[in-house]
């Protein structure tokens, strides 16, 4: 949920057009074979031999020497779930390499009891991760489904596999922090713990080291640093060293059917798992869409999204390779590339940021000082609706278009990026308190979108109910000088009619 105004990025290499009048918006056929971004990436890969870059990588241990005498090199893969564009994973082949030894990847499955904990987000997870272990055995590299905490498992793991240091790939958010904190302190003293950020392409602690107050002061950092960072990637190969013992091969059936789930949240079937299905959702977007994304971008009922964001928070495809391709093959339509990169680069990352460097990033405290105050004296403020979360989360409010968007979600595990900001506004001003907003936003996104449960997620709920990353404005009622949205402003941005025809229930 970025802001309303997108300011495009200021880039050299991204021209910023001109306002024009909106075309009529009208979806045109592939006029390439399908597959052929495949192709076009595997060539672009094969052309380069680059290494990790340096500043992508941090020690978490004291240690820094690979074990002497070891038997393998272990990537723990915790965040980003795949096998090419993976610098966390490069960087641990290519130290593999280097000393002549097998390569190991694990994940460590471990299911919160929660009511977040759903079959929609575990089978998508999963789904990705049996692609991932089918292209591990085609690589000789060994993949390992662990069951339980990393700072429980990996240590005895790493023991009988005399394994000689651990890699793993960064998340700002405060379980995965807590995760690789515990790791640290389990492993033995002589097992360096590497950290590298495959996630963003300018690592988070590159970018700023420091809180950022807004896009605006952090775009020109992220800006500088593109040309550095926003390269090519190496192909991950057939590993040359065949570990002695190799992995168990993993039951993925029986794996999903016995977690602890709730099931009640079902799959979607319009996004399907894994790496491939991101690329060709990728290159279905640079085809038909990426030339409406300028102009069509803030309305629900045309299809000018990427939809990209359910494989990318599951790192089942990389930002950068999007960022990439984008770049590559969108020339001929400058105006979109330009808030496309916006969004994708600098929007995106300042969420990592936002997490990264505010512990509070999932509740009232994490918000300006500016915007405390005003919740705080409107707290109180007559509220001509109001509705529980039982209610909201089964789209009974007045509301058409808000029960339409609410049921999009959990129906399809997925809102347009505008209406999801009318949405989370709606329920601060339906709800008793900004605390139990956001709260109730927060517990539906996270439960029914599939991209839920990360930075995204966080900040999109903190900008809309908070106030992060914007500015004051113009006080009243309820909002105090948090950002108003309503109904009659999102009638003079799209056709709410078609939208509400199509997706406001008649029963949840």
């Amino acid at each position: 949920m970025a802001s309303i105004k997108r300011k495009a990025a200021s880039s050299a290499k991204l021209p910023v057009a001109k306002k024009q009048k909106p075309a009529p918006f009208k979806l045109e056929k592939k006029e390439r074979l399908e597959g052929w971004l495949v192709k076009d990436v595997a060539k672009q890969r094969g052309e380069t031999d680059l290494s990790c870059n340096p500043k992508r990588i941090r020690f978490i241990s004291d240690t820094q020497s690979i074990k002497q005498g070891c038997e393998g090199i272990l990537y723990w893969m915790s965040r980003d779930h795949r096998i090419q564009d993976n610098w966390a994973l490069i960087h641990a082949q290519q130290l593999a390499v280097k000393e002549k030894l097998p390569l190991h990847i694990c994940v460590c499955l471990l299911v919160p009891k929660s009511e977040l904990s759903t079959l929609r987000h575990y089978h998508f997870m999963l789904k990705g991760l049996e692609e991932v272990a089918k292209e591990c055995k085609e690589l000789d590299i060994q993949f390992h489904l662990l069951r339980g905490a990393p700072g429980e498992v990996l240590p005895g793991f790493v023991s009988d596999r005399g394994l000689g240091v651990v890699v793993t790939d960064f998340s700002p958010l405060r379980g995965p922090l807590k995760a690789l904190e515990s790791l640290r302190k389990s492993l033995p003293e002589d097992i360096p713990l590497i950290q590298v950020d495959a996630h963003n392409i300018v690592p988070c602690w590159v970018a700023s080291i420091k809180l950022e107050y807004a896009a605006r002061t952090i775009r020109g950092k992220i800006t500088k640093l593109l040309p550095e960072f926003l390269t090519e990637f190496p192909v991950v190969g057939k590993h040359s060293y065949t570990a002695t013992r190799p992995a168990k091969p993993v039951d993925w059936s029986e794996a999903l059917g016995s977690l602890q789930l709730d099931r009640t949240v079902g799959e979607v079937d319009w996004a399907l798992p894994g790496s491939a299905a991101g690329s060709a959702m990728l290159e279905s977007f640079i085809d038909l869409r990426l030339k409406h994304f300028a102009n069509h971008r803030n309305d629900p009922n045309s299809a000018a999204l990427s939809q990209l964001s359910p494989w990318i928070r599951f790192g089942h495809l990389s930002a950068q390779r999007a960022a990439l391709q984008v770049q590559r093959c969108g020339k001929a339509f400058s105006e979109s590339v330009a808030p496309f990169i916006e969004e994708l680069v600098v929007r995106r990352e300042l969420t990592d940021n936002y997490c990264f460097y505010n512990d509070n990033y999932d509740n009232i405290k994490g918000a300006y000082e500016w915007a405390q105050k005003t919740l705080k004296d409107h707290a109180k403020d007559k509220r001509e609706y109001l509705y529980t979360q039982a209610d909201l989360e089964k789209a009974k409010t007045h509301d058409k278009l808000w029960n339409g968007a609410q049921y999009q979600m959990v129906s399809e595990g997925k809102m347009h990026g505008f209406l999801r900001m009318y949405w989370a506004k709606k329920i601060l001003e339906w709800t008793s308190s900004p605390e139990q907003a956001l709260s109730i936003a927060l517990y539906l996104n996270d439960r029914y979108s599939l991209d839920g449960q990360d930075p995204n997620g966080f900040v999109g709920c903190m900008w809309s109910i908070c106030g992060v990353h914007d500015q004051g404005w113009a006080e009243r009622a309820v909002f105090g000088k948090i950002r108003f949205m309503n109904y009659k402003g999102c009638l003079r941005k799209f056709d709410v009619a078609k939208f509400e025809t199509k997706y406001c229930p008649k029963k949840l």
